[in-house]
């Protein structure tokens, strides 16, 4: 491996995803800062990015996509669960789903609660309004001129979207038209991160017009291996880019934000950890923070499966035909179900009388598939009959999992523990679901539009039964958060103080997903961008 130059900036962001755009760009409003932004993935100029639909075909994409996969799962029968993540300039936001999702007031409050001044939702409300610019009006709730494009795609919603909608409503469930507004409790349509057609990623929104700035530099394809100290103080990274090892030195500040996986993993790769652990890698230890990548967090959930009595989204996105008019559409006009999520509709709700906020989210998607064999790049296969899933996830799962780096060398993905239902309630709380889920599918909006329920099938009403069904069908919904946990002390198993500093060194923040003390209900892209605004002052204070 050659070695290569190295070059200097005042503060240099590893990763370049929901959080680390905004930081980037925020930083560089300042002229008198220099910036530099690595990614260890390539450009977003694919159409797998930019077309909204196109995160299917994102979905097992080497060029765009970690792959990651846990460890078998005890709680899944045995079974590995994937875990897509972007690789690609954007992160996330250029391959998910596009979902919106800011979580309820409670969750933020709870963060402050726990020792996080700053960091309730009354604080964090400016920033939440500060990055979007929606389309349905700026109010006291939302924002009307940032970065990021959110789009109410209602209107344009599958005829099937909206009869779930209605059928949930006829189910007891408020209509809610805005999960970002006063509250989040009921059903409705899903706003996606779209703008004229296309997929607003924080790339789109944040770095890429940002780039504009001298100050500013992206480096892409270069993937960072450690963190460089000058005792404990962070002064650059180290990184690989086209089979050279470079450096990039830092004057002020190292900001990591590779993400729920990528930042724990980084930080154990250069000594910040468990020292007993790292020294039996090979890593010279340089801060004791055993609470790195532990706190582990993500949302679980499962389908019911339905064959339709009408068509569904399979008669569009199934026949070669069919697509091909589809993408037509798209292509003249910019509409149509291409420019659309499959997550249309859904809602947060109460699966008990005893519940004070939402514990369930569900999704509504107008067509059924069976999944993509791993390796392949097509998330979809749509069934040749006209079918629908009904979904759902828990919103505050107990269950934490952990993740480690197998040695030193940076290019080997850690194992990753999710532990899901190793806290029993959280599967206690989704079996509780699955009749609440057939009781929306009963009622008289939906119930005619109902061939029959495919899987697990009206027969499979025991508890054993449907237990079986969920282990068997529980996937991941990509929501990993909370390995470098923000807290006080971290003597309390917190990795990040209130400004984001990591505990024990200086001259180092993180800013992602992975500080979260607590997993917010619903889509996690929001609350990471959210977390980037905020670093991005925090940062700014200080310099």
């Amino acid at each position: 491996m050659r070695t290569g130059e190295t070059e200097t900036h005042d503060v240099v962001i590893v990763g370049a995803g929901s959080a680390g755009c905004a930081v980037a760009a925020r930083l560089s409003e300042r002229a008198d800062l220099s910036v530099a932004i690595i990614e260890a993935g390539g450009s977003d100029r694919s159409i797998w990015v930019r077309m909204p639909i196109g995160y299917g075909g994102a979905f097992y994409h080497p060029a765009l996509n970690w792959r990651y996969y846990t460890e078998p799962e005890a709680e899944l029968g045995g079974r590995k669960a994937y875990w897509p993540r972007g690789k690609v300039v954007g992160g996330s936001s250029s391959i998910n789903a596009m979902v919106y999702i800011r979580g309820q007031a409670a969750d933020y409050d709870g963060w402050a609660a726990a020792g996080n001044p700053g960091w309730s939702y009354a604080d964090l409300l400016p920033y939440f309004r500060r990055l979007e610019t929606n389309l349905a009006g700026a109010n006291e709730w939302r924002g009307g001129d940032g970065p990021i494009t959110v789009s109410d795609v209602s209107e344009a919603a599958h005829p099937l979207s909206h009869a779930f909608v209605r059928a949930a409503q006829e189910a007891g469930f408020a209509y809610n038209g805005d999960f970002n507004g006063r509250d989040q409790d009921g059903v409705g349509f899903y706003q996606i991160t779209m703008r004229r057609g296309l997929r607003c990623s924080a790339a789109t929104g944040y770095l890429h017009p940002a780039l504009r700035r001298p100050n500013l530099r992206l480096l892409t394809e270069a993937a960072v291996s450690r963190i460089l100290f000058d005792g404990r103080r962070a002064v650059g990274v180290e990184y690989r880019a086209h089979g050279t090892v470079r450096r990039i030195m830092a004057r002020r500040e190292v900001v990591l934000s590779a993400g729920a996986i990528g930042s724990p993993q980084i930080l154990q790769l250069s000594g910040i950890g468990a020292p007993d652990k790292l020294a039996a890698l090979g890593i010279t230890p340089v801060a004791s923070a055993p609470a790195v990548g532990r706190n582990l967090m993500d949302h679980v959930g499962f389908d019911l499966v339905y064959e339709a009595t009408v068509p569904t989204l399979n008669a569009t996105l199934g026949p070669l035909l069919a697509r091909g008019k589809a993408g037509l559409r798209y292509l003249l006009t910019r509409g149509g179900p291409l420019s659309l999520s499959v997550n249309q509709a859904g809602g947060f709700v109460r699966g008990d009388a005893s519940r004070t906020r939402p514990n369930l989210q569900l999704y509504f998607s107008p067509l059924s598939y069976t999944r993509a064999v791993p390796g392949k790049r097509r998330l979809t296969a749509p069934d040749s009959f006209p079918g629908f899933m009904l979904g759902v996830s828990n919103c505050h799962p107990k269950s934490r999992g952990w993740l480690h780096i197998r040695s030193a060398d940076a290019a080997e993905a850690p194992e990753i523990h999710p532990l899901y239902y190793s806290a029993p309630e959280d599967l206690d709380e989704l079996l509780r679901s699955v009749d609440l889920m057939r009781a929306i599918a009963a009622q008289p909006a939906l119930a005619p539009l109902i061939a029959r329920e495919l899987s697990p099938g009206p027969d499979v009403t025991d508890r054993d039964g449907l237990l079986a069904y969920i282990r068997a069908t529980t996937t991941s919904v990509f929501h990993p958060c909370g390995t470098c946990r923000m807290g006080p002390d971290a003597e309390g198993g917190a990795v990040v103080d209130p400004a984001l500093k990591v505990h024990g060194v200086a001259g180092l923040r993180v800013a992602d997903a992975s500080i979260m003390p607590a997993i917010t209900a619903g889509n996690l892209n929001a609350p990471s961008i959210m977390i980037g605004e905020k670093a991005s002052d925090l940062i700014r204070a200080d310099l």
